[in-house]
């Protein structure tokens, strides 16, 4: 069974329609990459399994529907976002940015056997544990944003754009935390505009356009077809087998 199953979703806003009778699914323990152009609805999908956007059909997680539950309610629940633009609270320390991320739990064992797991991942947290997050680099900021997404002790990771705005080497950084955290049993959704990398460490790819999903896959498939790289992901030819 899947640890999450999105069937005949639609989100709307308005007149607008952003996301269209959509179905997917994440098994546990894999990375599942939603792809596609600005606009095809994937962060729109991403706020509508958290409950941060209004959505019909059904998402089930670990087997409970969760759709329009209270975001802290699904939170609980063991699934956790970490939203496009890092969104740390900047006027807060690093150390304030991670108990935050453990406010659903309520037990000070549990926050404190968290915070030690976090900043042993992230060694940088410990060292700049007291300095406000918004003066942090970006690469760092969103290692404290993924941090205090696992203060939270997710089951399943869903990640919008981790690579957003970050300098290359940065970015390679990240996809080997991505990989590192699947390593240690966590499920992860990942939307992500670099398709290329995205594809190299994702089990499967679904990709969306005009709110609907068009292709669905092995990732090495994706990765590999021509005609999804020219025609979906921006790839170009050469780099697509």
């Amino acid at each position: 069974m899947a640890l999450l199953s999105l069937s005949g979703l639609d989100v709307r806003y308005g007149a607008i329609q952003a996301v269209r009778s959509l179905d997917l699914e994440v098994n546990e323990g894999e990375i599942v990459a939603l792809l596609g152009a600005n606009g095809a609805g994937k962060s729109t999908t991403l706020k509508a399994i958290v409950g941060l956007a209004p959505g019909k059909g059904e998402i089930r997680f670990a087997g409970q529907a969760i759709l329009g539950r209270d975001t802290e309610e699904i939170v609980r629940s063991g699934l956790t976002m970490v939203p496009e633009g890092r969104r740390v609270f900047p006027s807060l320390t690093v150390g304030e940015n991670l108990r935050l991320g453990a406010a659903t739990r309520g037990d000070p064992a549990a926050t404190l056997r968290l915070r030690k797991e976090v900043e042993t991942l992230f060694p940088i947290l410990a060292e700049r544990a007291g300095q406000a997050a918004g003066t942090l680099s970006g690469g760092q900021q969103q290692q404290l944003a993924i941090g205090r997404a696992l203060m939270s002790e997710p089951k399943l990771l869903l990640l919008d754009e981790p690579s957003l705005g970050l300098a290359p080497q940065i970015v390679d950084d990240i996809f080997d935390l991505i990989l590192r955290l699947k390593a240690r049993g966590l499920t992860i959704l990942l939307v992500e505009q670099d398709a290329v990398a995205a594809l190299d460490i994702a089990d499967r790819a679904y990709v969306m356009a005009n709110g609907r999903i068009i292709m669905a896959g092995p990732a090495a498939e994706l990765r590999a077809s021509e005609q999804v790289a020219r025609a979906y992901l921006g790839i170009a030819g050469e780099h697509a087998a």
